[in-house]
C-alpha cells in the first residue's frame, strides 16, 4: 500500500449519490449547495437556499454575492464573495457565519472539491445552526448520517494530529476500546508493515496543512485485515487550524480486484513471454544440424527460459541399452561412457517411465532414488542442487531424455513444467533431423572421399599436386572432386569438377560422372571429344536440376602442350615464374547436360609453370562474390614466394590459407595442380 501526501481535493458527484442522499439534501435541516467552476450555484438545498433569503430555483445560476444583493444584504454579499476567493486561492476548507435578516446564526463551510468526469475544480458549501439554537445537535447528527450514507467513516482530530472525539465505527472494527483509539492510538491497528509509512505520511500532513490521503491496512476483531483508505482535510479558523476531519472508506474490493487483474496481467505476460521463447526455440532448434548443435540451443533456452544452469541430453545408442550424454558445457556428473535404464538419475528415470523426472532438492533426490550411492557421489562432484528431466519421444518411443538442473534448490511451477514440456518435444524433432542429418553426412563425405584418388600418377616430367578440404562439420558434403590419370600415349590427363547440390545425390553423382570420363579419356582421350560424350551420358542418366561444371586437360610432358576443355567452370588459374600469375583467357562452355558445341583450348605450359584448377569455394563465400574472389586470388598468387612458387602442393596449400584467411569456411575447397618442372642441365648430364 502507498500514502499520498499531496493528493487533489475531495471529489463529489451530486450525479452519483444514493436516492436516499439525494432526499437527505432536500429535507435535511443544514444548507448544502454546491458552486460550479464559474462560482455560480449548480445545486442548493430548500435550507442553503433559506440561509441566503431565496428560493433554490432564484439561486440557481447566480453567485452567494448576487443571491445575497437580491435579498438586500451587500454586507453578507462582500463576505460571502471573499469566503469564495479564499478557498480558490488557497484551495482548503474556510469557515465563516452568517446572520440572517430573521435573526438566525449559520455557521458556514466551504471547502474545494473536484468533479471526477472532468476534473473541475468545484466549491461545496455546508450550512449549520449555532449551537445556542434549538435543535443544533440534532442537526449535526443529521450531518454525520448524510455523509455515512456514503459508506464512509467520518472522524475527526484535534489541531495537532491527535484523535479526540470517539469513532464506534472504527471500534468496532478494531475491536480498540476508547483508551486504546484516541490520540495516536489508532495507528496501533494499521498492519505492521504499513504503519510507519502511514504515521510519517499523517505527521508532514500535519505539520505542512495540507490534505492527507493514504491507504493501509487495518487488523480487524477477528484478526484479519481490511484494505482502507483515509482522507482527511484540516479545517481553518483564520490562519490556525481549527480541527481535521476526514474520511475512511473500506477499499477491499477494489484492493483485491486489482491484485487479482495483477496476478492475471503477470500470468498472461509469463505465457506470452514463454510463447516467445518456444517460438524462438522453434526457430534457434530449425537451424541447428548436428546433435551438439541441438544442446547448445536448449542450453541457451533453459538458461533463458527457467534459469537452468547446467543442461545435457541423454540419448540412446545404437542398441538402446544405454543412454550417452550430450552437455553444452562439457560436464554433467554422471558416467562418461553412458548409462542404463536403471542408473539412479532423473534422465534414466524420465526415460524409463515415459514422463516427467523432477527434484527440487538433495533430499527428494535421495528419496527418488533409494538413497543411492550414486546420488551421493553426483552431490559431491557437481554442485547440482535441483534436477528436472523431461522424456523425448519420436514415433511414439522414447529416443531420450531432456535434462535441466540447477544450482540452488528450486521448485518447478505447473507453468514452467507444460513450457519444458512442449520443449521437450522440439527437442525430439530437432535430435531426430539431426541423426539423420549426421548419418547422411558421414555416408556421404565417406563415399566422397573414397571416389577421390588415394594418390595422383607419377609421371616422369609432371609435377601434380591436390588438395582437398571439406567444409566444416556445418556443411553437407558436395560433389566436388577432382581426378589426374596416365594415358596409352603418354600424356597425363586431369579433371576438377562440381555437381552441384549437397549430400549423398551430389556425391553419387560425381561419383557417376568421374566413372564415365575415365571410360570416354581412354577411348578418345581429346578434351572436346570426352566433353562430348559426357553430354550424352549426362542427358540420358543424370536430371537437369543436377547442374555440373568440370575443367578436363591432356597435357604432353614432353613439348608442354596442354589441350583443355571447360564446361561451366573456373578459369584455371596460370602461375608463371617470370610473368607473374593469370586466369587463363578462354571463355567457358556450357555445364554438362547443356547441348553445344565443345570448344578445344590449346596452349603451352613452360618449364616451371604451374596450372591449378579449383572450385568455387576457394573464391567464393557469404562475404565476397565470384569476381571480387577471382581478383583476389590473383593477388594472392602474385604475392607467393619463389620457393612456394616452385613446389606445386606448398603453392595450393599457400592459396588455400591465404584466400580462406578471415572468412568462415562454407563449402567444400578442392584445387588440382599441374607442374612443368625447370629441367636441372647438370642433373641430365
Amino acid at each position: 500500500m502507498s500514502a499520498e501526501t499531496s493528493i487533489p481535493p475531495p471529489r463529489i458527484s451530486v450525479a452519483e449519490l444514493p436516492d436516499a442522499v439525494k432526499s437527505l439534501l432536500t429535507d435535511a435541516p443544514i444548507g448544502f449547495a454546491l458552486l460550479g467552476p464559474d462560482d455560480v450555484f449548480v445545486s442548493i438545498n430548500p435550507r442553503m437556499a433559506t440561509v441566503f433569503g431565496s428560493t433554490p430555483a432564484r439561486c440557481l445560476g447566480r453567485t452567494p454575492d448576487e443571491a445575497l444583493k437580491q435579498a438586500d444584504d451587500p454586507a453578507g454579499a462582500a463576505a460571502h464573495r471573499d469566503s469564495v476567493r479564499s478557498v480558490r486561492e488557497s484551495g482548503h476548507a474556510v469557515r465563516g457565519r452568517h446572520r440572517t435578516p430573521s435573526g438566525q446564526t449559520w455557521h458556514l463551510t466551504w471547502f474545494p472539491v473536484n468533479d471526477p468526469t472532468n476534473g473541475d475544480q468545484h466549491i461545496a458549501l455546508i450550512a449549520a445552526r449555532d449551537h445556542e439554537d434549538d435543535g443544533s445537535h440534532r442537526e449535526d447528527q443529521r450531518l454525520r448520517a448524510l455523509l455515512q450514507a456514503g459508506n464512509q467513516i467520518v472522524w475527526s482530530a484535534g489541531p495537532g494530529g491527535d484523535i479526540r472525539e470517539d469513532c464506534p465505527q472504527w471500534r468496532t472494527i478494531t475491536g480498540q476500546d476508547l483508551d486504546a483509539y484516541l490520540g495516536r492510538g489508532w495507528l496501533d491497528a494499521l498492519h505492521s508493515d504499513d504503519r510507519p509509512r502511514v504515521e510519517r505520511a499523517w505527521d508532514d500532513a500535519v505539520l505542512d496543512v495540507t490534505p492527507f490521503d493514504a491507504m493501509f491496512r487495518v487488523r480487524t476483531r477477528a484478526g484479519g485485515h481490511i484494505h482502507y483508505r483515509a482522507r482527511a482535510n484540516p479545517i481553518m479558523d483564520g490562519a490556525e487550524t481549527a480541527e481535521w476531519v476526514g474520511t475512511l472508506v473500506d477499499i477491499t474490493t477494489e484492493r483485491e480486484a486489482d491484485e487479482l487483474r495483477q496476478r492475471l496481467n503477470q500470468q498472461l505476460s509469463e505465457a506470452a513471454m514463454r510463447t516467445a521463447r518456444l517460438q524462438k526455440a522453434t526457430s534457434d532448434l530449425a537451424e541447428a544440424l548436428t546433435a551438439d548443435e541441438v544442446v547448445q540451443a536448449m542450453s541457451e533456452i533453459g538458461r533463458s527460459g527457467v534459469g537452468a544452469d547446467h543442461t545435457s541430453v541423454a540419448l540412446f545408442d545404437r542398441d538402446r541399452l544405454r543412454l550417452r550424454m550430450l552437455s553444452a558445457d562439457g560436464w554433467v556428473g554422471l558416467p562418461e561412457r553412458g548409462f542404463s535404464l536403471d542408473y539412479p538419475d532423473v534422465a534414466a528415470r524420465a526415460v524409463a517411465e515415459q514422463t516427467p523426472s523432477l527434484a527440487a532438492s538433495p533430499a527428494e533426490l535421495r528419496e527418488l532414488t533409494e538413497n543411492a550411492p550414486e546420488v551421493e557421489a553426483l552431490l559431491e562432484r557437481t554442485g547440482e542442487r535441483a534436477w528436472v528431466a523431461l522424456p523425448m519421444m519420436a514415433a511414439g518411443r522414447p529416443i531420450g531424455a531432456l535434462r535441466f538442473s540447477f544450482d540452488a534448490q528450486r521448485d518447478v511451477t505447473d507453468e514452467e513444467r507444460v513450457f519444458l514440456e512442449a520443449l521437450a518435444g522440439q527437442c525430439a524433432l530437432a535430435i531426430g533431423r539431426a541423426i539423420v542429418y549426421e548419418r547422411e553426412h558421414s555416408t556421404a563425405e565417406e563415399l566422397q572421399r573414397s571416389l577421390l584418388p588415394e594418390e595422383l600418377p607419377q609421371v616422369s616430367g609432371v609435377r601434380l599436386a591436390a588438395y582437398y578440404r571439406s567444409g566444416s562439420q556445418h556443411v553437407q558434403v558436395g560433389g566436388d572432386w577432382y581426378d589426374a590419370f596416365l594415358l596409352s600415349d603418354g600424356r597425363v590427363a586431369g579433371v576438377l569438377g562440381d555437381v552441384m547440390g549437397k549430400g549423398i545425390q551430389a556425391a553419387a553423382g560425381m561419383s557417376r560422372i568421374r566413372n564415365a570420363l575415365r571410360a570416354l579419356a581412354f577411348s578418345m582421350p581429346e578434351p572436346a571429344d570426352v566433353l562430348t560424350g559426357l553430354d550424352r551420358m549426362f542427358t540420358a542418366t543424370e536430371g537437369m536440376d543436377q547442374v555440373t561444371t568440370l575443367v578436363y586437360f591432356v597435357l604432353d610432358p614432353v613439348t608442354g602442350q596442354l589441350d583443355l576443355s571447360n564446361a561451366g567452370h573456373l578459369p584455371p588459374l596460370v602461375v608463371a615464374g617470370n610473368a607473374g600469375p593469370s586466369l587463363l583467357d578462354t571463355e567457358p562452355d556450357t555445364p554438362l547436360g547443356v547441348s553445344s558445341p565443345r570448344g578445344h583450348h590449346k596452349f603451352f605450359v613452360q618449364p616451371g609453370n604451374t596450372v591449378a584448377l579449383y572450385s568455387d569455394g576457394l573464391v567464393e563465400n557469404r562475404k565476397r562474390s565470384v569476381d571480387a574472389g577471382l581478383d583476389e586470388l590473383v593477388r594472392v598468387a602474385s604475392a607467393a614466394q619463389p620457393e612456394v612458387v616452385g613446389d606445386p602442393q606448398q603453392m595450393l596449400e599457400y592459396l588455400v590459407e591465404s584466400m580462406l584467411e578471415g572468412y568462415e569456411q562454407d563449402d567444400d575447397v578442392t584445387l588440382l595442380a599441374v607442374q612443368l618442372p625447370v629441367i636441372d642441365s647438370a642433373t641430365e648430364r
